[in-house]
Parts: structure tokens; sequence; C-alpha cells
């Protein structure tokens, strides 16, 4: 699916009550894509279907949390996490995550169901964009993509070290996270 990089500075937003899904396969293709999903995202279920789940990612979004996110999910665990997509309009949306490995009847990875909620706006402005902000500035600064990736995923971890905690401590910490579901 072929489109320009462009952003039109709207935000999307959905009800409280509504729920985006999505589901994928090993690599990352979305293989079920709920009708909030496609109003969010300014996609049909057919656009959607066999897209690699990236196709949404916004570029204000440190690539280093999505590294942090595939090697979580991908050790078979569950992750929790604030993301800024880009619909196919331009427009973004933000949502509070809760991703997660499905496994077959042998506990083998077989791909990955997502639930995506409003999230807490207050948490958005004082806390995940000054985060982000600080990583997107560590991956622009590193030069090439590899080198990037590893300053946003060194900013990150020195700054959970900061706090002494691991990743889904501090989202939990957050307020929103005990309201919807972190342990």
């Amino acid at each position: 699916m072929s489109r320009a990089n462009f952003l039109t500075g709207v935000e999307r937003t959905f009800n409280e009550g509504e729920v985006i899904v999505t589901k994928t396969d090993l690599k990352g293709r979305i293989t079920y894509a709920n009708d909030i999903f496609q109003r969010a995202s300014a996609v049909t279920e057919k656009d959607a279907l066999g897209q690699p789940h990236n196709f949404i990612r916004h570029p204000d979004m440190p690539r280093s949390i999505f590294k942090l996110m595939w090697e979580t999910i991908a050790s078979g665990q569950e992750l929790f996490a604030y993301v800024v997509n880009r619909a196919l309009n331009g427009d973004h949306y933000w949502v509070y995550a809760h991703v997660t490995p499905s496994f077959n009847d042998a506990g083998e990875i077989v791909g990955y169901h997502s639930n995506r909620r409003e999230p807490d706006r207050q948490i958005i402005e004082t806390e995940v964009k000054p985060l982000y902000a600080k990583l997107r500035e560590a991956e622009a600064q590193a030069g090439n993509p590899k080198k990037a990736l590893a300053a946003g995923s060194d900013q990150i971890a020195s700054f959970l070290a900061d706090k002494g905690v691991a990743y889904d401590e501090f989202i939990c910490t957050l307020g929103q996270g005990q309201r919807r579901g972190c342990r």
C-alpha cells in the first residue's frame, strides 16, 4: 500500500468504551482488523489485511519502543504501551495498547493480538510525549538506522534504570495501567 509520508496535524479520537482490535501473523502482517481500527486508521478491511502493521506507524513514534515491544512479545510476554499511529489520510490517533502473543495448543507463538483503548490525555502530555521526544532525539542524532535504534534503546534503558523499574512497571505506574489491566 503506497502513500505519501504526510501528516495533517488532525487528531482522531474514539469513544472511551471502544476497543481497537487487530491480529497479526508472526511477521506482523494484519490478519484481522475490527471496524474501530478501520475507522481510526481510515482504511477498509481489504486495505488492511495482509499489510505489515507498521503501515500505520507515525513518525513521532520512537522505533526503540517498537523494538522493545517486538522483543517482549516474541519472548512470549505481553506488553502495555502508549502509541501514536498515523491514519491513512495523514491524521493521527493515540492509543493505550495491550499487545500479546497468540499461542497454539502446543504452546507455540502463532501470531499476535492487540487491544487498544483511548489513552489518558494527561499521561500522554505529561509523561509520554516528553519521553518519546527524548527517544526520537537520541535516534535522530545517531545517524544511520542501526545506530539510531541502538541509541534509542540505550536511552530508554537509561531512563528506566534511573527510575529503578522495568518498562512494564513504568507503564503501570502511570495510573492508567492500574485502571486498564496492568498487574
